[in-house]
Parts: C-alpha cells; sequence; structure tokens
C-alpha cells in the first residue's frame, strides 16, 4: 500500500522555480521514510523500488534512467533514517536523520550524475555530450541544488507528518518486531 500511494505522490511532481524544469520536486519519499521506521530499511527501499518500476510501466520513456535515478537518490535518502533513528528515537532523531540522508544523497547523487547518469541519458537519447565544464555547471546550478531543495522539503514535511504521527508509529513498531 505505501508503494502505491509513492507511485501516486510521485505523479504529483512539479519543477522548482529557478532549477532546469526536467528536475521535479515529488513527496514520493515520505511513504519510503514510513516504512522505513516502521518495518525497517528492507522495506524502504522495497517501496523505492515498486515506486520507480510503477512509474517505468505508466511513464517510462524506453530507458529507465529517471527512475533508476529516483531509486538510488531516494535509497540514499531513507536509509540513514533505519540506522540513526535507531539510537535516537525522537524527533530530533528523525531531523539528524533526514538531515544526513540529504547530504549523503546530494553529495552521492552529484558524484553519480557526473560520471554515470548524465553521461548515460547523451548514450541513450542522442542528447548532445557535455563537457566537463557543461557537466560540472549542470551540476553545481541544478542537480546539486535540487538535491539539498528536494531534501528540505521533504525533511520539513516528514517532521510535520512524524510529530503528528509519532505514538501510532511507536506503537506500529512495537507491535511489528
Amino acid at each position: 500500500m505505501l508503494s502505491s500511494i509513492a507511485f501516486v505522490l510521485m505523479m504529483l511532481n512539479f519543477p522548482f522555480p529557478g532549477l532546469p524544469t526536467y528536475l521535479k520536486i515529488d513527496f514520493s519519499d515520505v511513504p519510503a521514510i514510513l516504512a522505513t521506521l516502521l518495518y525497517g530499511p528492507v522495506a524502504g527501499i522495497v517501496v523505492e523500488g515498486i515506486k520507480n518500476i510503477l512509474h517505468y510501466i505508466f511513464q517510462g520513456s524506453g530507458v529507465p534512467i529517471g527512475q533508476a535515478a529516483n531509486f538510488i537518490a531516494g535509497v540514499l535518502f531513507i536509509l540513514p533514517v533505519a540506522f540513526i533513528y535507531k539510537r535516537l528515537q525522537n524527533t530530533k532523531g528523525i531531523l539528524f536523520s533526514l538531515s544526513v540522508g540529504t547530504l549523503i544523497m546530494t553529495v552521492v547523487m552529484s558524484v553519480l550524475n557526473y560520471f554515470l547518469i548524465l553521461p548515460a541519458y547523451t548514450w541513450f537519447f542522442d542528447f548532445p555530450v557535455l563537457s566537463s565544464d557543461e557537466l560540472r555547471t549542470a551540476i553545481v546550478a541544478g542537480i546539486l541544488p535540487f538535491n539539498v531543495i528536494k531534501g528540505l522539503i521533504i525533511t520539513i514535511l516528514f517532521a510535520i507528518i512524524f510529530a503528528n504521527m509519532r505514538p501510532w508509529i511507536m506503537n506500529q513498531r512495537k507491535a511489528f518486531k
């Protein structure tokens, strides 16, 4: 069920002003974070995977580069929740783990976009090949701020959700263990 909700939220995306229009913000990581909190890291990864498979089935363009990038970014973002929240089980723990997730997602996705993802778009979709300087500019002006902004927005949104659902989440965690 959380995967279905994540898929619907992924479809409700929007570009962020000032960033390239192909980078779209969505809230589909929220159900994956919830799954991670309730059932562990594997559940969060499964939600991320199913969400992206469904997105590819319904919106795919032949080669699932965007979905693969979204899956990797989502996993990088949610995994710190699984490991940090285990030790800091409060709102500060959520905020800290999602902040760490934002940092990890931003750094790793910047590197992956430079070496793998953006070059894959040029290879598979016959886009013009970008020089090293153009790649660096695309990452510094687009990818990096996008991941920071997306991470901050989802962190704030999930912190609000968590503050309101914390007793229920704690009961569900106890019931699952």
